[in-house]
Order: structure tokens, then sequence, then C-alpha cells
């Protein structure tokens, strides 16, 4: 490994080490079967959501909702809507959805996964009446009607309405679920109350208390968020790792707005649009029972409710990006594939290559073993050249050991040398650490990638029980600072396979790594193997798999590249260079270390005071004076 190519290297981990530092997970200190249930499971958030309100009495009911009080009484029930993939359960005391299990989830502790219930969050509609009073869809109770079977074009579904007469009038609200879908459809109509109802937008609220759901608590943290998209189709969201409150208010019309829990979605979505919204979230870390809470208003406009234009669907799935990118525009941001080109790797090269992978194989980690193998394919041009560089640099030594010699102390002198050199012999300084910085964007876009693929979600290989996940097979009785209370195998033989790499490097041009160099090339694996300890085990499965490649092609390319017949087309280099001047990158570099030199001398001559030239002051010019 020569200089230019460990320069190279440990500039990629330098960026690594500084991104992960802001990302990386903690391993769980407690399972939801180890933990006490605290109080927060009963606290109340800023709209009552987790603790619904008593009946009102009449007199209290006439005062507070005016002509919607006679639908404040009733009887509560509960009615379903589900197909294959969902269990949409409704109240009657307020016509709304109040829990959702996902039928084909499980959570990682072997539990039905429930998107969200009774306990944990509430969905609800407010709005004003002529008289000023605020009702809340919650305060009134429907009548629901049995499911009825529905047939639109090739689908077909469930419908089940919720009606309340009040002051004249009705509220209506419908739900449709077609089967095999995720989708809800809702439609809310009032008619015969616009003497009734003030022209004021409706309040629609969210407000979700999201329960651990896999088993890093941290990264189920981190990964929850709230995300929107704006009617001119630019995306926004929460800050995803913060641990402190997060608010965002938006006065554009909005498409839709998502609760994100990491690998699951609850959003709604109109077909026309929310005129403004406001997302916050917030982390109780002494919480043992919800790891975040997060709460969404939308604006609904009154004339849309009228009218009978206010339609909207509802999404209560997985958060799986060849799903989500059919539901809306932009919906299929709610998977974070990282940003800019790392986004572009994910998403155009390596999910692609995924999903044409996962149709012929059923193992998880054969399929990222042959990614491995593929991008190694594509990439072996980079590497091959950087290799070839390894070997010209490893060539050329002797005579830039003679440089440096001949030059002492003077670096100047020596690097301006060193830099005619190369121009002599055709060789490019940056040639060896160009190709693997070119690789940076697959290394950063795999960061992103498994963490996120909920493809990789409770899908087992070898002793990894969770390929988007650490695997735990070694637990300590005690933790361990930065590493955690368990030990990664997969991590582990990571990092033992890039010490072999770095051994065999090292071995191979044992002159270029002296030093504190060579001391930290085999430190820097140690330290990502802390680093890496909790991260998911399709990562390091795909980076151990990664390096083992790497060894067979340094190996193969050893046969390849000969180092006498280098040094042949080298001197003939130097031959067809004899009289050729420099130019492009190679002569401007030149220039300015010669520049530098130049005045490098100039400022020991006038330290010395033997060539110093003094400047004068100018002389002032006289000052003029009415």
């Amino acid at each position: 490994m020569d200089k230019n190519s460990a320069t190279g290297l440990f500039l990629i981990a330098a960026l690594l080490l500084v991104y992960l530092y802001f990302f990386k997970p903690e391993a769980p200190t407690e399972t939801p079967a180890d933990k006490p249930t605290t109080a927060a499971s009963a606290k109340p958030n800023a709209t009552g959501a987790a603790t619904p309100a008593a009946p009102l009495d009449s007199a209290t009911a006439a005062r507070t909702l005016g002509a919607f009080a006679g639908a404040a009484t009733g009887t509560a029930q509960q009615v379903e809507l589900k197909n294959d993939n969902l269990v949409v359960t409704f109240s009657s005391k307020g016509g709304l959805p109040v829990a959702v299990r996902l039928n084909k989830y499980k959570t990682f502790f072997g539990k039905p996964l429930d998107l969200f219930d009774a306990q944990s969050a509430q969905i609800d509609t407010k709005f004003r009446t002529i008289g000023g009073q605020t009702v809340r869809l919650s305060d009134l109770y429907f009548q629901p009607s049995a499911p009825q079977p529905v047939t639109e074009g090739d689908k077909k579904g469930q419908r089940l309405s919720f009606t309340a007469g009040v002051a004249g009038g009705q509220v209506e609200q419908v739900y449709t679920l077609f089967d095999n879908s995720y989708e809800v459809g809702y439609d809310l109509r009032f008619t015969g109350l616009q003497q009734t109802m003030s022209q004021e937008p409706l309040t629609f609220s969210f407000v979700d208390h999201v329960r651990q759901t896999e088993q890093d608590i941290k990264q189920n943290r981190n990964h929850t968020t709230i995300n929107h998209y704006l009617a001119n189709d630019d995306h926004g969201s929460l800050a995803e790792a913060s641990e402190k409150p997060e608010e965002v208010s938006i006065t554009e019309p909005l498409k839709w707005a998502a609760h994100k829990h990491d690998f699951f979605v609850a959003g709604i979505i109109a077909n026309n649009q929310f005129p403004n919204g406001k997302f916050t979230s917030t982390v109780d870390l002494n919480d043992s029972t919800f790891i975040k809470t997060l709460s969404t208003t939308l604006s609904i406009p009154s004339a849309d409710v009228q009218q009978g234009k206010a339609s909207f669907r509802y999404f209560f799935g997985p958060n799986s990006f060849s799903m989500l990118k059919e539901v809306t525009p932009g919906f299929d941001r709610n998977v974070y594939l990282g940003w800019g080109v790392f986004r572009w790797v994910n998403q155009f090269v390596i999910l692609p290559v995924f999903h044409v992978l996962e149709k012929f194989i059923s193992s998880y980690g054969i399929i990222i073993a042959l990614l491995v193998v593929l991008i190694k394919l594509v990439t072996w041009p980079l590497t091959y050249k950087t290799y070839v560089s390894q070997a010209r640099m490893k060539v050329l030594k002797p005579e830039i050991d003679a440089i440096k010699e001949k030059a002492g102390d003077d670096q100047m002198k020596a690097q301006q040398e060193t830099m005619k050199l190369y121009s002599t012999f055709g060789v490019s300084p940056l040639s060896g650490c160009v190709p693997t910085l070119l690789t940076i964007p697959i290394l950063f876009a795999m960061f992103q990638f498994f963490p996120n693929a909920i493809e990789l979600r409770q899908e087992p290989f070898l002793w990894a029980k969770d390929l988007s996940t650490y695997d735990n097979l070694i637990k300590l009785p005690f933790a361990v600072p930065f590493l955690g209370s368990h030990i990664s195998i997969f991590t582990v033989l990571m990092t033992i396979s890039t010490l072999v790499m770095t051994w065999q490097s090292n071995a191979m041009n044992p002159a270029a790594m002296q030093g504190p160099m060579k001391f930290y090339s085999y430190l820097m694996p140690v330290v990502f193997m802390f680093v890496l300890n909790s991260f998911a085990a399709g990562l390091t499965w795909y980076y151990l798999v990664s390096n083992l490649v790497t060894l067979g092609q340094q190996a193969l390319t050893r046969r390849m590249v000969d180092d006498t017949k280098i040094r042949a087309q080298l001197e003939a280099n130097k031959v067809k260079n004899k009289d050729k001047k420099p130019s492009g990158f190679g002569a401007r570099l030149q220039d300015a270390m010669r520049a530098a030199q130049e005045r490098d001398g100039q400022g020991r001559k006038s330290d010395d005071g033997t060539s110093a030239t003094v400047l004068e002051p100018k002389p002032k010019k006289p000052t003029r004076r009415s």
C-alpha cells in the first residue's frame, strides 16, 4: 500500500468515523418483556389522546357543544374492517380509527404488531360552530352500519359508514378497505349544517406514542419521525436522530403527512390538499413504555367538508420502497436511503439488483453475498487501477528514496524533485487514491440501505436472527464502553478479515507504511469493531464478504501485474517524456511548489538582513482647510 492509497483509505476512514459518530446505534438495556410498565402508559397528551374523555352531562354538553349536543350521549361500540393485511378497529364514539394491527408482521419479541391502539394514540378532528363552540368528533356518538361489500373496477372490499344526526343535518364518515391493500379510503361529509358550522377550517390531529417493536431501542427511536410532502413536490421531515423536542409549522399546502415507525408507516393522504400543518416530536428517555411521541395537525377546508370533497386515504403498512412508490408521489421518501448521490445509488442500483436476486434466492444472506460479488465485478477496473498504481510506486521507490536522501532536510526541494520524477516516468500521484475515493458513494449507500431495508427485517442467516439489527450470540454480563453488552460475531469476523488485508498490504510493500502510519493501519479496524458492533448484521456480513472477495482479487491481480513489465513501461515513458514539458495538473503543481520555494528563500534572506527591501512610507497629502 503506497502513500497515496493510504491517504485515500484514511480519508474514507475519517469520513466514516465522523458519520458514525452521529448515527451510531446503542444496544438496548432492557427488552419490553423485562420492563416494568410505568405511569407513562396512561399519561395524557396535549389533546387528551391516551385518556378518553368522560361522557358529558346534558347541561355541560349543551354549553360546550351547542347545536351538536344531541349527539353527545350514546353507547360506544367497536367495529372492524379487515382483510389479509390489516385489522382496523373503529369506535362509534367519534367514528374514528382507534387501533390498527398488521397481520403479516410481528414485533422482534414475537408479539402481534399493533401500529397503534387506543392506549397509545388518538386520531381526531375538531371544528368550530357559529356560536363559537369547539366540537371534536370524539365528543359525538355515531351510528355504525354493518360492513358492506363494495366493488370498484377489479377491486373488491368492504365499506363501513358512521352517521350522527345533529342540528337538523348529519355528520357522516365513510371508510373503504379493499382486499390485499394497506390503504383505507376515508370520506368526511357534513350535510345540512351550513347554518351551524363556522367557515373556519377543520383541524385533523394524530397523536402517536410510539412503542418499541425492534431489538435496538436506539435505532428504533432514531428511525421514528414525521415526514410530509408539499403540493409543490418538496419533501420535508423532522430530525430523526434528535432526542430534543422538534417542531415544524408549514404554511403551504400539503399532499400528505406520515408517522414513520422505523419499518412501518401510518400516514394520511389528501385527494385535494391540506392548506397547512404542524408537526412535533418529543422524547422522554425516562419513559419505559413509549420511545417517542409524534403529533400531526392538518387543516381541512370547511367548504370541502360541506360540499362532499373532503376525501382522504390512510396508509397503514410496511415501510417498503417498492410498495410506497405506488401509493402517491413522494410517499417512498418514508424509506430513508441516504441523501444526494447515496440515495441515487440505493434507489437506482442497489434496490433493483436486490429485488431481482430475491426473486430467485430465498436466503437474504446469500443475496447479500451475491450483491458483493456483483459490485466487486463492476468496480474491478477501479480496483485494478489502484493496484497498478501501487505497483508503479513500488518500482519507483528506489528513485524516490534517493531524492529524499539527496535533499536532506529540504522538504520543499524533495517534493519538487519527486513531482518531476513522476512527470518524467508518466506517473500520476493521485492515481492510487482517486479510484479508492470513487467507491465512497457505494460505501455510504450501504450504511443506509441495510438498517432501513424492511426486506431484511427478521430474516435469519447463520447465527443471526435478524439481518436488520445486530447479532447478539455473545451476551456480556456487563456493558463495555462504546461496545455495549453484546459482541457481534459478524463484526468480529469483519475486523479479523480487515486486519488480514492490512497485514497483506503492508507485507507487499513494507517500506510504504512505517512508523505511526503502520500502527494506525492496524488500529483503525479495531476502532471500527467498536463502532459497528451495534450496526445491522446485514451490513457487517456485507463487509466481511467484501473483504474476502478483495483478498481474492488482490491475489489474482498480483499474478496479472508483473513488476518487470511495469519497470519497462516506466523506462519507455521516461524516454518518451525526456524533452516533454509537464502540462495540466502536474505543471500547475510544480509551478506552485517552485513559487513557494522562492518565497521561502526570500523570507530567509530577509531574516538575515542581507537582501531585505525597506519600504519608505508615502508622504501624506496636505489637508485642505476651509
